[in-house]
């Protein structure tokens, strides 16, 4: 048994190193590369703008392609915004999937005790790409009532402008890569449209929004919290071009991989020594 483990244990760690010792090579390049951000880059942003009232008559196309003032997905219960686009290459599937985790580690559900309104920030996409992404995560959720509490909206340059400086959402468009820069994060919003909390990144943890839920609900102000910005590309001046930075992520996650086979191996091999003989069978 002990003799298995091992071998196991020295396959896994052989395998991961290798992506470790990538890591080694591609993070720290990465890191000096993103100092000497484009002029592109520094005008994306996610500013924290607590307590400030969204505008409620703009007016989007829902799923159905139909016009709907913002405001008729406020006024009953909390709601949880992100802005993104449906045909990004790059980080806004992944902050939507990590929205689709931490709502179903929520207790909370999705068209019951708060309201979810994605906002595509291209103004070319349809509602009929906006109904495609809208059946891909209710089937993904699986919970009575999502569908008429999760939005995936399109609309307007106008539109789409005026509520992303509302709420502090700053993003360019980049015509040599026909690509969207800007941030990714959520933020959770009253009943009456005022901004009650943000959170950064791909990955959302339900621990954290369950309270600014229950805050908003009420209401209630939450205080800024850490920026940690995610771009869906940044540059690379050996290049000259945009790339992006997930491989890097991977790498890290990799070498998080191994930290934690080590400790499971050290761990499970502990519990053999200590575990105690049974007796012998006796006739």
């Amino acid at each position: 048994m002990r003799a298995c483990m091992r071998r196991a244990a020295i396959l896994a760690l052989a395998a991961a190193g290798a992506a470790c010792g990538q890591a080694s090579q591609g993070i720290v390049p990465w890191v000096e590369r993103t100092r000497a951000r484009p002029d592109l880059l520094k005008k994306v942003a996610l500013e924290q703008k607590l307590n400030a009232l969204v505008p409620l008559d703009l007016v989007f196309r829902d799923e159905h392609g139909r016009p709907v003032p913002l405001g008729t997905y406020f006024g009953k219960r909390p709601v949880v915004l992100s802005l993104a686009y449906y045909e990004c290459p790059m980080l806004c599937t992944l902050a939507l999937n990590g929205q689709l985790r931490a709502f179903r580690s929520l207790d909370f559900s999705v068209g019951r005790e708060f309201e979810v309104v994605v906002v595509s920030i291209n103004p070319t996409e349809t509602p009929a790409l906006a109904a495609a992404k809208k059946a891909t995560y209710l089937s993904s959720y699986r919970r009575p009532g999502a569908e008429n509490g999760w939005h995936f909206l399109t609309g307007t340059e106008p539109s789409i402008r005026t509520l992303a400086s509302a709420v502090g959402y700053r993003y360019e468009y980049d015509p040599e890569s026909k690509q969207y820069a800007h941030p990714t994060g959520l933020i959770v919003l009253t009943p009456e449209g005022r901004i009650a909390a943000y959170q950064y990144g791909v990955e959302y943890s339900a621990r954290d929004l369950r309270p600014a839920l229950v805050a908003a609900s009420n209401e209630k102000i939450g205080s800024p919290v850490a920026e940690v910005l995610l771009y869906c590309f940044h540059y690379d001046p050996a290049t000259g071009k945009y790339s992006l930075p997930i491989l890097n992520l991977v790498r890290v996650g990799a070498a998080a991989t191994i930290l934690g086979l080590m400790a499971f191996i050290a761990i499970a091999s502990r519990r053999h020594r200590t575990l105690p003989l049974k007796a012998e069978a006796r006739p």
